[in-house]
């Protein structure tokens, strides 16, 4: 039974980095419900490593900080498929070169850089693929995080541009309904073991620490990602438009769990 009614239909992911990647993940449920997955990356590098993990399926190469680029990737994906079901947009900068800062000194330069490939970037793809897009059951997923209020300070100005990137799928959604149905919605994971999380200074520790403020005790997993947002991208989710699902095993709930607040106790009167 095809539950997710995507078989044979066309979904561009972008975002793959290798095999801990949300998109890698996200790619694989989509080809395991029978769906025509195609791929855009950000250099001709990371296409040739990615071409090994997905196979015989479509690699483009677009970066999506030139507009150009997206403009090409546009052309290309409409020479090879009429039409697209979906789009998976699972991108996201940051340049922690500087090292770690307190947010008031946060570069302007680095600030607005990642505002843009992983904030404006979903705006600029769905203006160029607005004609390609399935103006009836059209879907379009971004990747963000639980929550953009939990002032995480290795986090740093990660969290305002997420916030934004929340607020334009609202945008979009309300914008493109004037000619069109194709909806807009966000999966947002709490921590997740992934290579770009790597990069950030501390998470290991944050990692630890929200995995155990789970109310399972397990940190959520990239596949369970993967799941919601091939459920939001299917005919299944028509009545959802313009929201947040929030993919974290009941994190935000349990704050107070009563081992983590007794631990806590037990460390402050060593």
């Amino acid at each position: 039974m095809d539950f997710l009614q995507l078989a044979g239909k066309p979904v561009l992911v972008f975002g793959v980095a290798n095999r801990k990647s949300v998109a890698y993940h996200t790619g694989r449920v989509l080809q395991e419900a029978g769906a025509d997955v195609l791929y855009a990356v950000r250099s001709e590098k990371r296409r040739e490593s990615v071409q090994k993990l997905v196979g015989d399926a479509p690699v483009y190469v677009c970066d999506v900080e030139h507009q150009d680029q997206i403009d090409r990737l546009g052309d290309d994906v409409a020479r090879d498929r009429d039409r697209l079901a979906g789009i998976v947009h699972s991108i996201a900068f940051a340049d922690y070169s500087a090292g770690w800062l307190p947010f008031h000194e946060t570069p302007r330069k680095a600030f607005l850089q990642a505002v843009d490939i992983s904030c404006f970037s979903l705006t600029a793809i769905a203006n160029r693929f607005r004609e390609q897009l399935d103006p009836e059951q059209g879907s379009v997923v971004t990747i963000s995080i639980s929550t953009t209020r939990m002032a995480a300070e290795n986090y740093g100005y990660m969290a305002p541009v997420k916030a934004a990137l929340d607020s334009s799928i609202c945008f979009l959604a309300k914008s493109f309904s004037e000619f069109s149905r194709v909806r807009f919605n966000a999966v947002c994971p709490g921590l997740l073991k992934t290579s770009a999380s790597a990069g950030i200074p501390g998470y290991v520790d944050c990692y630890l620490f929200a995995e155990q403020a789970t109310l399972r005790k397990q940190a959520v997993q990239t596949e369970e990602v993967a799941n919601a947002a091939a459920f939001l991208l299917s005919p299944r989710a028509s009545g959802i438009n313009a929201q947040r699902l929030v993919i974290d095993a009941g994190m935000e709930v349990n704050y107070f769990d009563r081992h983590l607040t007794t631990a806590l106790a037990e460390h402050g009167t060593r």
